[in-house]
């Protein structure tokens, strides 16, 4: 059977924390991965926000880290070994976990802003470290993950980020310039800014 016809989206925040444990502990906390950040829907799900998460990504600052986290998860079922993907400037591997999809990638391709989820030094420098089944997991601020669903045009995804902001306050200035780095509409960065500020 393909191992990638079993699998199925994260139940819940628990499940996200349990799955990360798993696959954090068999790489070791504190082993040779030089740096890693939650990315995506899961790092969403991680810092409260309820929406849709059917995978975990992890992006990781180098190649051989995908390689020492497919060391690690070589027990589980391989759904992409790592390969090199030219037109995505990714290095990148997938495995089932639990029934869970997880992926590791590089994003390899340079840019000048520190706006954008996954590439440059904006995840890097743009994060929180969230408490996860007993590990701290830097996961990349919601400002960008926002930004990234809006780009991508996923309402399901964008609202419950824009609803979560409101309630729970967050960086205005650099949601701010990630709309307008990433080329967001004006019209629908105002109408974004409007929903997110509290008052």
């Amino acid at each position: 059977m393909d191992p990638g016809s079993t699998l199925r989206p994260l139940r819940d925040r628990g499940e996200l924390f349990r799955t990360l444990a798993l696959v954090l502990r068999r790489a070791g906390p504190d082993g040779p991965v030089s740096r890693y950040r939650l990315v995506g829907t899961g790092a969403a799900l991680a810092q409260g926000v309820r929406l849709p998460a059917g995978d975990i990504d992890i992006l990781v600052a180098r190649r051989s880290d995908v390689d020492l986290f497919a060391v690690a998860l070589a027990g589980f079922p391989c759904l992409t070994e790592p390969v090199w993907l030219s037109e995505a400037g990714q290095y990148y591997a997938r495995f089932a976990v639990g029934g869970i999809d997880v992926g590791f990638s590089t994003v390899e391709r340079p840019v000048e802003t520190d706006t954008i989820e996954c590439m440059g030094s904006g995840p890097w420098r743009h994060y929180v470290d969230v408490a996860a089944a007993g590990l701290l997991v830097p996961a990349v601020r919601l400002e960008l993950r926002l930004v990234s669903e809006l780009v991508r045009d996923r309402p399901d995804r964008y609202r419950p980020l824009i609803a979560h902001l409101r309630r729970h306050g967050g960086d205005l200035d650099l949601l701010r310039r990630s709309l307008r780095d990433r080329g967001v509409d004006p019209a629908l960065r105002r109408r974004v800014l409007d929903s997110v500020e509290r008052r």
